[in-house]
């Protein structure tokens, strides 16, 4: 009976060791999770049989440390949760190493070519929340956009006295306070400067005079007016401005001057936003902690192509290792629960980043010693028992 009590102990032994030695392995293999073989007692009837290897328990929940590759995507996850990507059979598979990159067709592939899965975007560049799908990021050009709006915020100076000049003349700086250009956009991506001059009327009340490429634009104006605290009163809502652009279509901007005041202080602009831009290639991509995967263009515009959908387990633990650094789902584990990072418990997503080997090398070299230590233990009762049968038969 020692003979096979010890022998169990060897064989259970093994086992450990098999563990202990793919954990060192792959210390330094990206997103991989550490096994620890976990031993019970055997008996028959009260009888000692020895000891066996119930299971090898993953630490899947504990991360590995972080570190910054200045490669956009590359991604780590910073919390909980696990990227999903598909094989070329469609069949999903989870994984907590990040190191991604496009193939030919612009899709997100880990290392496999197995693709990244999230929720797309329509032709309109809408989120599709409730469809998860293979991501893609565009090689197309950006068409350009005309400018379309102006969101104009400024302070303008109370202190300011009303022009000598009464006839505006945007060259003679005396018959207007101030001035401010912005550059906008036409249908054909081409720039044009927009100049907006302000004129002091009287108490409280300004007019804007426009100015588009040096031209004056003939009976554009707008008056602006200001309660006795500073606050704009006049107009309330966005006006609209329409200028006739040569070989283009006429370009119409809504000027907004929500926000704007008049306090006795220099004159001062805190918001200037306005819409359009030119064409552009792509030049880039970028992914943000919400998972939202961008498209950079030449333009310094980008564009949304999706959104990463993260999953989470019931029973992380009952997740079935593959090759590839990957899991596969098991009626143990349950059903894969998606969602977006950083939304219920899932964590954010970091891009440039990497998260290591989640292996102790001290823990795991001090098991390797303890290990060795019990194998030689088991051996030495195989050693003292053949001894004594010996001595059994020779006695005999």
């Amino acid at each position: 009976m020692s003979f096979s009590i010890a022998t169990s102990g060897l064989n259970a032994i093994s086992e450990q060791l098999t563990s202990i030695s793919n954990n060192i392995a792959n210390s330094g293999t990206v997103g991989f999770k550490s096994g620890r073989a976990e031993f019970a007692s055997l008996y028959a009837d009260g009888q000692a049989l020895g000891v066996g290897v119930t299971s090898v328990a993953q630490s899947i929940t504990r991360s590995g440390d972080i570190s910054a590759t200045g490669n956009a995507l590359d991604l780590a996850i910073n919390g909980n949760g696990f990227f999903m990507v598909r094989d070329g059979n469609g069949a999903p598979a989870y994984t907590r190493a990040g190191y991604f990159g496009t193939d030919d067709s612009g899709n997100l592939v880990n290392k496999l070519g197995m693709y990244l899965q999230g929720y797309p975007v329509d032709a309109n560049g809408n989120l599709q929340v409730g469809t998860v799908g293979n991501l893609t990021i565009s090689n197309d050009a950006m068409p350009a956009k005309a400018s379309d709006s102006l969101d104009f915020t400024a302070n303008l100076n109370a202190n300011a006295k009303v022009p000598e000049t009464k006839t505006f003349d945007p060259k003679d700086s005396t018959s207007y306070n101030d001035t401010y250009t912005t550059t906008v956009y036409d249908s054909l991506g081409r720039e044009h400067t927009l100049s907006q001059y302000f004129v002091k009327t009287e108490d409280n009340t300004w007019q804007v005079h426009y100015v588009m490429d040096g031209e004056r634009m003939e009976g554009a104006t707008q008056e602006l007016s200001f309660t006795s605290q500073g606050i704009l009163s006049s107009p309330d809502k966005p006006v609209s401005l329409t200028v006739a652009i040569p070989g283009a279509d006429n370009m119409t901007l809504a000027l907004n001057y929500k926000g704007s005041t008049q306090y006795g202080s220099d004159f001062s602009v805190s918001k200037n936003s306005s819409s359009g831009y030119a064409s552009g290639q792509r030049t880039g991509q970028a992914i943000d902690a919400d998972g939202s995967v961008f498209a950079i263009f030449s333009n310094g515009e980008r564009k949304l192509q999706g959104q990463l959908a993260l999953a989470n387990f019931a029973n992380p633990q009952g997740l079935s290792a593959e090759d590839g650094t990957c899991w596969r789902a098991t009626r143990q584990s349950g059903d894969a629960l998606l969602g977006a990072p950083g939304t219920g418990l899932l964590g954010a997503v970091k891009s440039g980043f990497l998260e290591a080997s989640n292996v102790d090398m001290t823990s795991e070299l001090v098991g390797l010693m303890s290990a060795q230590r019990n194998y030689q233990a088991n051996t030495k009762v195989i050693s003292t028992n053949d001894n004594m049968m010996n001595a059994l038969f020779q006695a005999v």
